[in-house]
């Protein structure tokens, strides 16, 4: 994106055309960490949690009396709503990015 800006001089006053070339890692891995940080969330609280949760009973105890409660369905799973939102708006997002890119080309 090229924005244009106001520079000032004291005898006189000219545009500059600015580009914009915000191509920090956070501005463009940022879609890719959120679905990484979200896929191994669920890893972790429906694989590996559990299976480690009843190791510790039976290796312990030797019978398992509870059952691994997952955390991010607790508070009736909003986390997984929110992160399904977040990740399907921010895909439709790119989508769209991707068809200007497109067109303007």
């Amino acid at each position: 994106m090229i924005e244009e800006a106001n520079i000032s001089n004291s005898s006189e006053s000219e545009k500059v055309i600015v580009a914009d070339n915000n191509q920090n890692w956070l501005n463009t891995k940022w879609r890719p960490a959120m679905a990484w940080m979200y896929m191994s969330v669920c890893i972790f609280d429906f694989m590996i949690a559990p299976i480690f949760w009843s190791l510790v009973q039976v290796f312990g105890k030797g019978v398992v009396q509870n059952q691994w409660n997952p955390l991010t369905l607790q508070g009736a799973g909003f986390f997984h709503l929110s992160m399904g939102a977040i990740l399907g708006i921010t895909a439709y997002g790119r989508t769209q990015e991707k068809m200007q890119e497109m067109t303007v080309k």
